[in-house]
């Protein structure tokens, strides 16, 4: 049984721990979407430092249909935040690439501009960058390398969706963030069809191996195979002949 209260204690344990040895005066700088997983990763790090060290990020591309979450969210959590417009930005190097770009790489451009963008309020706030990525989403490859999967530190990534949604509630976060229906906002589609599976049956899978359909699980197990990439550090050439 997974222990929401235990867990949540120790997680922001460990994110002052880490504070205390990357920088103990350091603020976290958190990207705030609206979602569950930006919400909750914002509240543990105000939990685990005070308000007045947590700064949030918002970053419509363009319009946002659902920015008011994420205005709600800073709003009830009471954290600095900025409003940055990475549009401009996305466009400029949509319209500088020297070919048609396929659809993955414009699909990927929007969410390392704002890596990008977190990364620079860091640099001029005394900042941590944090990332809000959770396990089940890097299990199936649902993120993007050096977007949404970079960061500094990372309180969600070995945490299921269910889990993740358990501890948001012991945090006491408005359920309409907790429970919100996860759009990838790009086609109007959720996740959960995109992937072509439910989160449910993932975290499932995920915890206990178990699952009824050999589809689905052909399915995870192919995405998982196929993105494991993303969840390892960059291979590096090693050479013995400085060393023998």
């Amino acid at each position: 049984m997974f222990d929401a209260k235990l867990v949540k204690d120790e997680c922001v344990k460990w994110i002052r721990e880490f504070f205390e040895e990357n920088g103990p005066d350091c603020n976290a700088v958190v990207g705030i979407s609206g979602g569950k997983d930006s919400s909750i990763v914002a509240a543990l790090c105000v939990e685990a430092l005070g308000k007045d060290r947590v700064i949030g990020v918002l970053m419509p591309n363009g319009e946002q249909a659902d920015i008011d979450m994420a205005k709600l969210l800073v709003e009830h959590l009471g954290i600095k935040h900025f409003v940055i417009n990475v549009k401009e930005a996305v466009d400029g190097v949509k319209n500088s690439l020297p070919f048609n770009p396929s659809v993955q790489t414009l699909t990927n451009i929007p969410p390392r501009i704002r890596m990008t963008t977190l990364y620079a309020v860091a640099q001029s706030n005394n900042g941590r960058v944090a990332n809000t990525c959770n396990l089940s989403e890097d299990w199936v490859g649902y993120s993007t390398r050096y977007g949404d999967q970079a960061g500094d530190f990372s309180p969600c990534s070995n945490l299921t969706v269910d889990e993740v949604r358990q501890i948001g509630r012991l945090l006491g976060l408005p359920s309409v963030l907790i429970d919100k229906v996860p759009i990838d906002g790009l086609c109007g589609k959720t996740d959960e069809e995109n992937l072509g599976f439910t989160y449910e049956v993932l975290d499932k899978y995920i915890r206990t191996g178990e699952i009824d359909n050999p589809k689905t699980k052909e399915r995870i197990d192919t995405l998982h195979k196929r993105n494991l990439f993303k969840l390892k550090y960059m291979p590096c050439f090693e050479t013995k002949q400085f060393f023998e």
